[in-house]
Parts: structure tokens; sequence; C-alpha cells
């Protein structure tokens, strides 16, 4: 038998984080979880995130699409990618990111460290 599942973040979400300058809301969708992350201007990941994580770099890995805005990797050994609304990413982890710009960006993930369906 088939099965049709629908959340909404704003309204059904399992969780919501609020670190400085982000939102984080999840759903548990067909055994998955999918976030929805909305960083501001201004956001970076080390300065955000690392005194909350402790680690020197983000030790998550990222499949996502961005929607919104701008976001700027830069993995551990200097390689760098800038992606943009449109664009599907997977980060490998070890990298820091930072919000280019002063557009709000809004990006969906789907697996990694953030793909536990919990």
């Amino acid at each position: 038998m088939s099965s049709v599942e629908k959340k909404t973040f704003a309204t059904e979400a399992a969780e919501v984080m609020e670190p400085n300058n982000a939102k984080v809301e999840v759903v548990n969708v067909g055994g998955n979880r999918v976030m929805k992350i909305a960083a501001q201007p201004g956001w970076v990941w080390s300065k955000d995130i690392k005194p909350l994580v402790g680690t020197e770099s983000c030790q998550a890995k990222h499949l996502g699409v961005i929607v919104e805005g701008t976001i700027t990797c830069r993995h551990d050994d200097g390689s760098e990618i800038t992606y943009t609304a449109g664009d599907a990413y997977a980060i490998d982890p070890g990298h820091d990111a930072w919000v280019v710009g002063d557009t709000k960006a809004i990006a969906y993930e789907f697996h990694g460290i953030w793909g536990d369906a919990g």
C-alpha cells in the first residue's frame, strides 16, 4: 500500500532551535528528518555555532538545497565554494561557513548528521 505524508515547518516542526543569528526547524516525514535552516546576514559558523559545539570546525555532513541567499563554505584544507539560491550542495565534515551579503540564507537539508529520523 502506498502512503503520502506531509508536514509543515511552521506548524508541525518536531524541533525548533534558535542559535545566534539562525533558526532551524525540523520535521520528520517519510521516516526521514528534514531541516529548514534560516541564517541571517552576519551568521558565521565559527562565531555563532562553534562556541555551542566546541569543535574547531563543523563536523556535520550536509546535503541540501539553498532556496534563498548565498553561503560560502571553506574546508579545513582551504578549498572554498559559494552556493546560492537554486544550488544543491554536499559538504563533508571539517568546514566553516558564512552568509554572504545582506540577504538571509534559507536552505533545506536532508542527510548526514542532521539526517537521523530519531
